[in-house]
């Protein structure tokens, strides 16, 4: 049994055991932040397990796709927390998260051929889920950060010929677990502040 057929059932089991740690650490009534991220993780774990189910190209756009919901979703998660974020507090933190969307679209748009508009659509939201994630607590803060670095990595192994990542799938599965798990740990934390 090889590391490739252990990490896809693996990878289906991920994010239903962070729901239900969220469901088992916070009690009734739940914040709108708790339900938000909750159908958050259901919809990344659909960009999660529905992919596996296509080939190529259509299993690419099914992913990215439902990864875009779950962005949007976490942005309505957090926007109720935008005037303690670096919208407002602290704003020459936007500089460098404005540095990594613009160098990731100068990296990957020549390679994102009819992919373009929805790439810098995906790359708008993205920046804005990991600002708005500023507001809600520190944890949030770093989970957010971290999830747009793990999404950088995967537009740069998909669009971009310019640069190569070492071990790209570990990175982006490592990041990709600790955003989700920042992010669920801190909306347990905002729960119990009230």
């Amino acid at each position: 049994y090889d590391a490739a057929n252990l990490a896809e059932p693996t990878k289906w089991l991920l994010v239903p055991l962070l729901a239900a740690t969220l469901l088992v650490e916070t009690s009734a009534p739940r914040t709108r932040l708790v339900t938000t991220v909750l159908v958050a993780l259901g919809l990344s774990w659909l960009g999660d397990v529905l992919p596996q189910f296509a080939d190529g190209d259509a299993a690419f756009l099914i992913m990215v796709g439902c990864f875009l919901l779950a962005q949007l979703t976490f942005i309505a998660a957090f926007r109720p927390y935008a005037g303690s974020s670096i919208l407002t507090v602290g704003r020459v933190l936007l500089l460098p998260y404005a540095a990594v969307i613009v160098a990731l679209i100068v990296l990957c748009a020549p390679g994102a051929g009819g992919l373009l508009v929805p790439v810098l659509i995906y790359g708008a939201c993205l920046g804005a889920m990991a600002v708005l994630a500023t507001g809600v607590n520190g944890l949030v803060w770093a989970g957010g950060t971290t999830f747009l670095v793990s999404d950088a990595l995967i537009a740069l192994e998909a669009f971009s010929d310019r640069i190569s990542v070492p071990h790209n799938d570990f990175a982006v599965m490592l990041t990709y677990v600790v955003a989700q798990l920042l992010i669920v740990l801190g909306t347990i934390e905002k729960q119990r502040e009230g």
